[in-house]
């Protein structure tokens, strides 16, 4: 898939734990785990807020487009 999610790496350089930050952005660890293993097909705006909101980020340090070899 050419869109590569840097979740992992925003949650470690905060040294946020997976567990506290599915409860802060009101995601369920799962859920959580399939946007951050790049497994999921959708976002939902809303939820790209509030990851961005409790990151202090931009949706462009979460997100990376790579070109398919």
């Amino acid at each position: 898939m050419p869109i590569v999610v840097r979740l992992d790496v925003e949650l470690a350089r905060r040294k946020i734990g997976v567990g506290e930050f599915a409860e802060q952005v009101g995601l369920t660890p799962a859920n959580l785990a399939v946007l951050k293993n790049g497994r999921a097909r959708a976002i939902r705006f809303s939820t790209l807020e509030a990851i961005c909101r409790v990151l202090e980020c931009q949706p462009g340090d979460l997100l990376e487009w790579v070109e398919e070899e």
